[in-house]
């Protein structure tokens, strides 16, 4: 079956993913995206069963300017994998589908996808959880500081609720189980361990820098910071989840970072959101670990092509 274009916000929130040089990396349209010290790396699995690939440059934006300071540095990420996984998301649907390159989307095109889907997510995940907690907050007669935590689990019920109904469509699967493959290829990369399909199998699809873990950060950061500044006048509550959206990022990939470095406060801290990617993800065969290798391969720079 030709995969068909995945649902918009999902791509929008799994962009986000943290990394950690040298390698990081996201699932597209039958293949996975890798990020390497100096290149990305692409390969996607092409209808006549052959592997296309394809690397560029890594010019990482967080090394520019005042980008490269803390929390900045998280702001610029967030911008650059929106951009690069936009991009490789169109190309890996055109590889898959067979089509000629450069029939995807226009740059206004694209621009207007991402707007689109930002929207989704402005409403969805922001004004959506601040009006029903407002409701709620009269409804129970809670105090202002149980209305923000009310506005925090919604926003996680919802983003857990999406992605638990995203993942019953036939198409959406195929994707988680390469997002599957391109965790279990990063561990046994990690791990130092023969990069070979049947070894790869053997690793754990949960990574501890994947975006769902990112995501659920996220959400629990937003309640403090909309907490100290984003009450007063309903019209800017609702503003400030928009404006101070970037600052609960930056924050975030702080966060990330660190948990990602510290064996043992950090890993416990992040534990409960890595259990979410047992929803994001499922067992990859052979031929989906395959083409995270490859992938892998054009991020590191591997002079092999296919």
């Amino acid at each position: 079956m030709k995969p068909k274009w995945p649902v918009g916000l999902w791509w929008l929130l799994l962009m986000a993913a943290a990394e950690k040089i040298p390698v990081g990396g996201q699932a597209v349209i039958e293949g996975v995206l890798m990020r390497g010290p100096t290149q990305w790396g692409m390969a996607v699995r092409r209808p006549d069963g052959l592997i296309w690939t394809r690397a560029w440059g890594n010019d990482p934006w967080s090394s520019r300017g005042v980008w490269r300071y803390p929390v900045l540095r998280g702001m610029a990420t967030m911008a650059e994998m929106l951009v690069i996984g936009t991009k490789a998301l169109t190309l890996s649907a055109q590889v898959a589908l067979g089509e000629e390159e450069g029939a995807g989307l226009t740059p206004w095109e694209l621009a207007l996808s991402l707007g689109v889907a930002l929207a989704g997510v402005v409403v969805l995940f922001l004004l959506f959880p601040l009006w029903i907690s407002g409701l709620l907050q009269g409804a129970l007669d809670v105090s202002e500081t149980m209305r923000h935590f009310l506005e925090g689990s919604l926003r996680a019920a919802v983003f857990v609720g999406y992605v638990a109904v995203i993942g019953l469509w036939e198409d959406m699967r195929r994707v988680f189980a390469y997002h599957g493959a391109e965790h279990k290829t990063i561990n046994a990369w990690e791990a130092d361990a023969a990069l070979k399909p049947h070894v790869v199998g053997r690793y754990s699809r949960i990574h501890g820098r994947c975006g769902t873990s990112f995501i659920l950060v996220v959400v629990a950061v937003s309640i403090v910071v909309f907490a100290l500044f984003g009450g007063g006048v309903w019209w800017w509550k609702a503003l400030s989840r928009i404006v101070l959206l970037p600052l609960v990022v930056g924050i975030s990939y702080e966060i990330i970072r660190w948990a990602s470095r510290d064996e043992g406060l950090g890993r416990a801290v992040m534990k409960p959101a890595l259990c979410l990617q047992y929803l994001t993800t499922r067992e990859p065969d052979e031929g989906q670990i395959e083409v995270a290798l490859f992938a892998l391969r054009e991020a590191l720079g591997d002079e092999k092509r296919s």
